[in-house]
């Protein structure tokens, strides 16, 4: 079984904001975009932090382990489970007390396709609180930012075409004003029961009633815009607030704006950012570093020097006798940061020489080497 906070470096009481850090710092160091990539690597944290930023699977884990969270089908439970017969018989047992391993060795006659494993055992455990809940699919899309934008942070307005909850029946599937009824092909329950032969015996098992959703009623009159479903692809527009400082391949997870699902919760929506270069800076943490010519004459004596910063000029001491390589300082003038305020720009200084001199700068400089400067 995986470990997965093992895998994202946590400790098992660690909150959710740490889970995040933690695949965010990860997600970033491992992605197949970037130069050292692991691809597996990279699945296996996304697969991680699928589970351990969902309060039911995360709990589903830490009770029963990989198996029951559901992380490869997607879904909370045993729903399109595609894992090891012998690791369930055997997590069913420890949670229950009862041996499971004839159930793993004599699974040939056992057919569970389209039933969930959690109703399985708990009709047998009178175990029917945990319920299955449906999930729309997770959407990715790529934003490309100018650098400033990315250092101060920016609220982009984005046209999504995705599977959405239908605006005019506000997802009942129902004409406005039109009267629910009671599911026939369920009898109102949302669920339909079936007896299934098993090694135990006969066992009653349920899967979610596919006219009404789960729901247990259905409109008198559908809505003739998207046909009753509750849902349909549209265009919709979506607000991404990116915060300051953001880096370049950094993802951003916004909860609930992926694409809708009749009765169940809708899918998240992933934005990978793409900052642009800029002519003069490159960031380094909350600092931002830029390099500077320096006139000989200026690295001597000594100089004033405006810079054009983010924020518009800002005047730069040049201090008598400076050196390339020396770097300075323009305070408060870098990336912003939430808890540290703003860092500052780095400014490295190279020192120009001139390819000729005239013939007072040869005599000037011809006398300071007499000098010994």
């Amino acid at each position: 079984m995986k470990d997965y906070y093992q895998i994202l470096g946590i400790d098992k009481k660690a909150s959710k904001d740490e889970v995040k850090k933690a695949f965010r710092k990860l997600a970033h160091k491992l992605h197949p975009d970037k130069k050292g990539g692991d691809i597996e690597k990279f699945k296996e944290v996304n697969e991680a932090y699928t589970v351990l930023s969902d309060d039911q699977k995360r709990s589903q884990y830490d009770m029963y382990g990989q198996s029951f969270a559901g992380a490869n089908s997607g879904t909370s439970g045993f729903g399109g489970f595609q894992g090891n017969w012998e690791d369930i018989a055997r997590q069913a047992g420890s949670a229950s007390g009862w041996d499971f391993s004839g159930f793993a060795n004599s699974r040939g006659g056992f057919s569970a396709e389209g039933f969930d494993f959690g109703d399985i055992f708990g009709d047998i455990f009178g175990n029917n609180q945990r319920t299955k809940t449906k999930r729309g699919r997770d959407i990715s899309i790529d934003i490309e930012l100018p650098f400033e934008e990315a250092i101060f942070g920016v609220e982009r307005n984005v046209l999504l075409n995705k599977i959405s909850i239908c605006n005019i029946c506000n997802g009942t599937g129902g004409k406005k004003g039109t009267e629910m009824k009671s599911c026939e092909t369920c009898n109102g329950k949302g669920k339909i029961r079936e007896i299934k032969k098993t090694i135990f015996g006969s066992i009653e098992m349920a899967r979610v009633c596919s006219v009404c959703a789960g729901e247990g009623k259905i409109p008198k009159e559908k809505c003739d815009f998207c046909d009753g479903l509750g849902i349909l692809k549209k265009e919709e527009e979506v607000k991404i607030k990116i915060p300051a400082g953001i880096d370049n391949g950094e993802m951003i997870r916004l909860s609930g704006a992926g694409e809708a699902v009749k009765g169940g919760a809708p899918g998240d929506l992933y934005i990978k950012i793409h900052v642009k270069t800029h002519r003069v800076f490159h960031k380094e943490g909350n600092d931002l570093v830029m390099n500077l010519e320096v006139k000989l004459s200026d690295a001597l004596l000594g100089a004033k020097i405006d810079i054009q910063t983010l924020d518009g000029l800002s005047s730069l001491k040049i201090p008598e006798g400076v050196n390339t390589g020396d770097i300075l300082q323009i305070k408060n003038k870098g990336v912003p940061n939430q808890n540290r305020g703003r860092g500052d720009i780095l400014v490295n200084i190279r020192v120009t020489l001139p390819k000729k001199l005239s013939k007072s700068a040869h005599e000037a400089i011809q006398k300071l080497k007499e000098e010994g400067l």
